[in-house]
């Protein structure tokens, strides 16, 4: 991940969208903005399939674009991490270790998903960060 930071690092401060513009803590507003584009721009490929069938094959039709979203988000996550000095690595890993408290392995497999509004698991209120 660290080389993957650096590169975008690398790619911003070559175009003078690095850290030192006065407007990076207010763009960092206008990236959550744009990642929130982004998602939309996915759902609109998705949005109207019920049939499990037709979404399998909608979004294999459509994987180009689904590369593109995956692309656009990783590189705004990393711009972001890159603003504010966090290392993404770091962050990954402690995001990684919190879900394994929150998301046990037996427990999640009964349930099936994390979702506790719907009779899923998820011990969020038992972790700290």
């Amino acid at each position: 991940m660290k080389e993957f930071q650096d590169k975008v690092k690398e790619f911003n401060e070559a175009r003078d969208w690095g850290k030192n513009r006065s407007s990076e803590y207010a763009s960092i507003k206008d990236f959550l903005l744009n990642m929130c584009e982004e998602v939309g721009e996915a759902w609109s490929i998705i949005k109207w399939v019920n049939d499990p069938e037709t979404l399998k094959k909608v979004i294999e039709e459509n994987k180009h674009e689904f590369e593109d979203f995956v692309g656009d988000q990783l590189y705004l996550i990393l711009k972001i991490a890159y603003l504010l000095d966090i290392d993404s690595e770091v962050a990954l890993t402690d995001t990684l270790n919190e879900y394994e408290k929150r998301f046990p392995i037996n427990e999640v497999k009964k349930h099936r998903h994390g979702n506790k509004l719907a009779g899923g698991i998820d011990h969020k209120d038992k972790v700290q960060r």
